[in-house]
């Protein structure tokens, strides 16, 4: 089986934007659509920690560990784990603090963590 491509990975319509294309620079692009469909509400107006939970639960949804156990081109896939309750600030206000792992498996050829290998 081959890699998993971009869209596989980080949603539907992701795609590596050429230099000069739409933007100034290359990069990836991940369109709203994405997003939205996870449950960000206003992308336009959204802080950068949304954001970021919204790439984290398309990268859920997409790294999943049966999809990594049934492709051996897979490298990642991320579990939930369990919930817990903190409690923060003067006022001790309860927080809700919801884990995922990411799973990173390599040939065991050395000791370094590096994006190349992935």
């Amino acid at each position: 089986m081959a890699e998993p491509n971009l869209e596989e990975v980080f949603g539907t319509g992701a795609q590596k934007v050429a230099s000069g294309a739409t933007v100034a620079e290359s990069g990836l692009f991940i369109p709203d659509s994405g997003f939205v469909a996870v449950g960000l509400t206003s992308p336009t107006t959204a802080t950068a920690e949304a954001h970021l939970v919204a790439l984290l639960k398309i990268l859920q949804g997409n790294l999943t560990e049966a999809s990594y156990e049934a492709d051996t081109d897979r490298s990642i896939y991320i579990e939930a784990g369990t919930s817990s309750f903190s409690n923060r600030g003067e006022s001790l206000d309860q927080y809700r603090v919801d884990p995922l792992t990411f799973n990173l498996a390599k040939l065991d050829v050395n000791s370094t963590l590096s994006p190349d290998d992935y």
